[in-house]
């Protein structure tokens, strides 16, 4: 294993030490805990508060900021966060309009979010949660009850945090987190395993002409190995399960988000987007928006997925708001 990394029990810390001195105009790190929250607390707002295991950076601290989260929770490498360190970033958020948990599904992460906001509730803190499951590829699998919750939940940040921004109340971003949650849909493919430090060696193995055919975000399996392809039928066979899951057709409008897993270089994922814009014309579906990039990643992983968010017009107006967070800005 070759990372730049001091020891493997110090990489989550470290790390976001690091981002704190790197964006200390945006992100400041509680003292004790593995939590960033926004240097410009907002008053009089609802806060945002979503995290999940290290490793998927720039998710989650990278999306604390104006327009997006008030607060993320870094557990170890693809591991849950406890609920006390999420019980702190509730606390030190928490403006006095309530703080929604945005939780992806996997059982841990939603186990210790639930168990924090039982917490936080105990402390006289309104507390409320929508748990994101846009992973088309398996309907349940070894880590959660009903499908994962991957790539498309940064749609999810951005269009509650505008709401939230715009000094809406709870309930009201919970609605658009829950609308966009009901119309985000992803899938990925995997051309390589990751190392997660502590283990020191690959999670799986792949053959040269091998690929992971819709793998979650901790190269967890997904549906099957294939043998590799274009990148225009790679494209063609991520859709084709997005669209069966989701009927979309002339007249629709979406955003679209490319996603790379860590260890795919850019170009790669443009010549992902080429095809995706090809077949949404084809479709007669309007583009409203591209995010092409990584933005929810698998530490070193080679492979991309694709997010898809229907839109209708406040899902396009939330998502075009400002947004000011290391990694999105708009």
């Amino acid at each position: 294993m070759k990372k730049l990394i001091n020891k493997p029990e110090n990489v989550e810390v470290e790390m976001l030490e690091g981002m704190e001195m790197a964006h200390g105009d945006l992100l400041r790190k509680l003292d004790g805990f593995n939590v960033l929250v926004r240097a410009d607390k907002k008053q009089g707002k609802v806060a945002l508060v979503s995290g999940g295991g290290s490793g998927h950076e720039p998710a989650h601290g990278g999306y604390v900021g104006t327009g997006m989260l008030d607060g993320a929770v870094a557990g170890a490498m693809f591991t849950s966060p406890t609920p006390d360190q999420v019980f702190e970033a509730v606390k030190a958020v928490d403006a006095g309009k309530g703080v929604l948990l945005v939780i992806k599904n996997y059982t841990g992460d939603v186990l210790n979010f639930e168990m924090a906001a039982d917490m936080a509730e105990m402390e006289g803190i309104k507390v409320d949660k929508v748990v994101v499951n846009d992973d088309v590829a398996v309907m349940d699998s070894l880590y959660t009850t009903g499908r994962r919750g991957v790539a498309g939940t940064v749609f999810v940040h951005k269009v509650a945090g505008a709401m939230a921004e715009q000094g809406a109340e709870l309930a009201e971003v919970k609605r658009v987190a829950e609308k966009a949650i009901a119309n985000v849909r992803t899938m990925g493919v995997a051309l390589s395993a990751c190392t997660v430090p502590a283990a020191g060696k690959p999670g799986f193995s792949l053959e040269e002409d091998e690929m992971e055919v819709g793998l979650g975000i901790h190269g967890e399996p997904g549906t099957h190995k294939s043998k590799m392809m274009p990148a225009d039928e790679i494209v063609d066979l991520l859709l084709a399960k997005i669209f069966e899951d989701m009927p979309m057709g002339k007249g629709d409008k979406v955003a679209v988000m490319v996603n790379g897993c860590g260890g795919t270089p850019v170009s790669e994922l443009y010549i992902l987007n080429r095809r995706v814009g090809e077949v949404m014309k084809e479709k007669g579906i309007a583009v409203k928006k591209t995010l092409v990039g990584d933005y929810m990643t698998s530490l070193e992983m080679q492979g991309g997925a694709i997010s898809i968010l229907k839109l209708d017009d406040e899902l396009e107006a939330l998502l075009n708001e400002p947004a000011n967070t290391v990694g999105l800005k708009i």
